[in-house]
């Protein structure tokens, strides 16, 4: 076994109880898979809980989805994640990406039930780190519609949101593909407080210029993407954009005195937290 290998099966361990620990998957849910060589996947198996996951569990698949090695053991009857297809589709279209992780991030598959869209700039690390991210259309867990789902979108973006479903993130690791997650899920979090406030107030689009040249400095931007900040966020060239001015008292939205914002915060806090 290579060196590079082991490592990445332990990584996967890690990366399992991470994500049944923080709340984003249960059960047997979720799924991770990572680049070994240019035509071989490791994945995680089906059907086992990830917060359970020992090295011997993952497989090794070629790029059309058949069992180059099954796992080892006592686990060599194991078959790869019913989201292989899935899986396989992003590395197609991604030749640039080494990992993927799926998951069911509660709060972000919620919004997506709600109709409230995670393309929004609210949060600076979520702009840096995700970019733009949208909600694909409803699909079959585990089906050639859901293929179909991701297809066009993951070509230029590092995060989706499947409707009623989960998400997908992608990296260049899969610790940075999971970095991705649990920044969708954060951006997700506060996105609900916001919604249960009633408030929303974007980033300025000068802002969210700053941040995209962060990000391009990163190496994290895409083709296209530019164009999308400037539909979704209004930040369409960083010379046009202003910052935004402030708000006259008449068009201020009506504010709370600090006792009862404070009741207020307190109570959407806590419904968020479960506490």
């Amino acid at each position: 076994m290579r060196v590079n290998e082991q490592a990445l099966r332990q990584t996967f361990v890690q990366i399992g109880r991470l994500m049944y620990d923080k709340g984003f998957i249960c059960a047997s849910d979720g799924n991770i898979s990572a680049r070994l060589g240019s035509d071989r996947l490791l994945i995680t198996p089906s059907g086992l809980h990830k917060g359970l996951l020992e090295p011997e569990h993952m497989l090794i698949v070629d790029l059309e989805g058949t069992v180059v090695r099954g796992g080892y053991g006592r686990s060599a009857n194991l078959k790869p994640t019913s989201e292989l297809p899935m899986h396989l589709e992003a590395y197609r279209q991604r030749p640039d990406i080494e990992a993927v992780v799926h998951a069911h991030p509660p709060i972000t598959v919620a919004l997506s039930i709600a109709g409230i869209p995670m393309a929004e700039c609210l949060i600076p690390e979520a702009i840096v780190m995700l970019g733009i991210v949208p909600t694909t259309q409803y699909a079959t867990p585990s089906s050639e519609e859901n293929v179909r789902a991701i297809r066009d979108l993951i070509r230029n973006h590092d995060g989706l949101v499947l409707q009623r479903h989960g998400s997908l993130t992608v990296g260049d690791s899969p610790m940075q593909a999971f970095m991705r997650l649990e920044s969708l899920e954060q951006n997700a979090r506060i996105g609900f407080m916001l919604a249960q406030l009633g408030v929303r107030n974007p980033l300025p689009p000068d802002e969210v210029e700053k941040l995209l040249r962060q990000r391009e400095k990163l190496g994290w931007s895409h083709p296209g993407e530019r164009a999308e900040f400037c539909q979704v966020c209004g930040a369409c060239h960083p010379a046009s954009q202003p910052h935004l001015p402030a708000l006259r008292a008449s068009d201020a939205p009506p504010t709370l005195n600090p006792t009862d914002l404070r009741e207020l915060v307190a109570q959407v806090v806590q419904k968020t937290l479960g506490s």
